[in-house]
């Protein structure tokens, strides 16, 4: 039975997953003087924010725009405390270009904060104290956020790092806690407008997996306003891959561990405590216990529940099951020459193209398209990404899942081709991703994404704690505070990593 440990000099981590949330808690552990193994079932690490190559074209698997590499941003605080370089990256600006149906100008969703501004009062007409009370919702939030309290607290350290997180001007975030974006649009007499209705719908559905009706006002004050200076979103060069690549660098350079091509198939427990994991090498078969105090899952709720089997807590396994179906995703990845690309096109891009349909289902998608120089395609030739969000029971209960496949690539390439010039000889090379791919590859329950959305039951203070109710045990991920996105994956290890040391002090 192979121990990946070594030495004696603290506590002993074992990290379930190597995408951002789990390489980033595992190298900030290793940095800090901790013996960490890092375990994952995928080719390489990364995860949802991994990449893949072919035929000379790179694609970023999931995730395409990165934020907090701003001074002060998660990242950049991350980066610096590891004492690695933060990865080349051009501002996206505009962050995204929103085109609504039969719209041929988009609504473009600018970096500067008065240039943007200016752009939703002349696109929504009659809205600015919705925006503006949006505003002062994120000042406040952002000021709390940058003091790094724990949500939701589970023991009495946890809650007094959430008051000292607090300040005067927090409070006026209170009576806000419960509603909705869907209740601030009725306080301000905007539920009848469609077109503001329906644009929130799809900015909200990438960062918290639920239209305005449903999207916490709180949580939608920041997705809304964090691509604006001083903050902003980020197109990383080269690609995406770059993230997990100096986290393993310097996770290894702090000797810890990292095994890809391993599953972890059990989480051991003993007297309601995790003390170490199963793992099989995928390779040789090889079975064997990894013994750690302390197990950190960078993995989805679901998947937790799964991995503790009958020792999970029934509590929280009711709680799971009780959970509305979370999102999958139908991704076309496309090699093209650069003359399918229109001049002055933005690297970041969402299309609607039936009002009166539901949002995801290849109604809408969001594309993201590689520029000239940015390491994604040889010269002369572009990648587009394009995605949408579907329900993943569907792709798992068809009886010719090859032909529904074919049939929702040949529709989104349609529907780009009203924007993008793609034919047979602009399109050099095509794969598409569905909710059974996101499985295989990331093992995430259904090949779901996103996390769990953002409703007012599952954010911030009434969401999955990092503190799980099993001792020792700790979730990391889209699953908990703050939610999806590189950044929000890496708060919540840096929110772990703090927990553990606490512990142990």
């Amino acid at each position: 039975m192979p121990s990946n440990f070594v030495g004696n000099s603290k506590s002993r981590v074992v990290v379930i997953g190597a995408g951002i949330g789990g390489l980033t808690a595992g190298a900030l552990l290793a940095h800090r003087g901790y013996e960490v193994l890092v375990v994952d079932q995928a080719l390489v690490p990364g995860g949802c924010a991994s990449t893949f190559k072919r035929q000379g074209f790179t694609f970023d698997v999931g995730a395409t725009q990165v934020a907090g590499l701003e001074p002060g941003g998660i990242h950049h605080r991350i980066f610096t405390e590891l004492e690695i370089d933060l990865p080349q990256a051009t501002p996206c600006d505009p962050a995204c270009a929103v085109y609504l149906p039969g719209e041929t100008t988009p609504i473009n969703v600018w970096r500067d904060r008065e240039r943007w501004q200016l752009e939703r009062l002349r696109q929504f007409p009659g809205s600015e104290d919705f925006w503006q009370l949006l505003d002062n919702l994120f000042r406040a939030s952002w000021a709390f956020q940058g003091h790094d309290p724990v949500l939701p607290p589970r023991n009495v350290w946890d809650l007094w790092q959430l008051t000292k997180a607090l300040r005067p001007g927090t409070l006026i975030t209170l009576p806000y806690t419960l509603l909705t974006v869907g209740d601030a649009l009725r306080v301000f007499g905007l539920a009848n407008d469609q077109r503001l209705r329906t644009f929130l719908d799809l900015q909200l559905k990438l960062y918290s997996q639920v239209d305005a009706e449903e999207t916490a006002l709180l949580y939608a004050a920041t997705a809304l306003n964090v691509s604006q200076l001083p903050q902003g979103l980020f197109h990383l060069q080269s690609s995406m891959q770059v993230l997990s690549d100096r986290l393993v660098e310097a996770l290894t350079r702090d000797g810890g561990k990292l095994l890809m091509r391993h599953t972890v198939a059990q989480i051991q427990l003993k007297n309601g405590k995790a003390t170490g994991v199963v793992i099989q090498n995928q390779k040789t078969g090889e079975v064997w216990t990894e013994v750690a105090d302390h197990v950190i899952a960078n993995v989805t709720v679901q998947n937790l529940v799964q991995l503790l089997g009958e020792n999970a807590p029934q509590s929280y396994k009711n709680r799971v099951e009780k959970l509305p179906q979370a999102s999958g995703a139908f991704v076309v990845y496309l090699g093209v020459d650069i003359r399918a690309i229109p001049p002055g096109c933005p690297p970041h891009l969402q299309f609607l193209y039936d009002a009166d349909a539901p949002i995801g289902e290849n109604n809408s998608l969001f594309v993201s398209v590689s520029h000239p120089g940015d390491g994604r395609a040889p010269d002369g030739l572009a990648t587009i990404i394009a995605s949408s969000f579907v329900d993943p029971r569907r792709w798992w209960q068809s009886l010719d899942y090859q032909a529904l496949k074919q049939e929702y690539t040949e529709a989104a390439i349609a529907r780009l081709s009203q924007f993008f010039h793609l034919t047979s000889e602009t399109i050099r090379y095509q794969e598409a991703a569905t909710p059974r791919t996101f499985a295989r590859y990331t093992a995430r329950d259904q090949g779901i994404v996103g996390g769990i959305g953002q409703r007012i039951p599952t954010f911030g203070p009434f969401g999955f704690a990092n503190r799980t109710p099993v001792k020792h045990l700790w979730l990391v991920g889209d699953s908990t505070h703050p939610g999806e996105g590189t950044a929000g994956v890496s708060y919540s290890a840096l929110t772990v990593v703090k927990q553990i040391e606490a512990m142990d002090n």
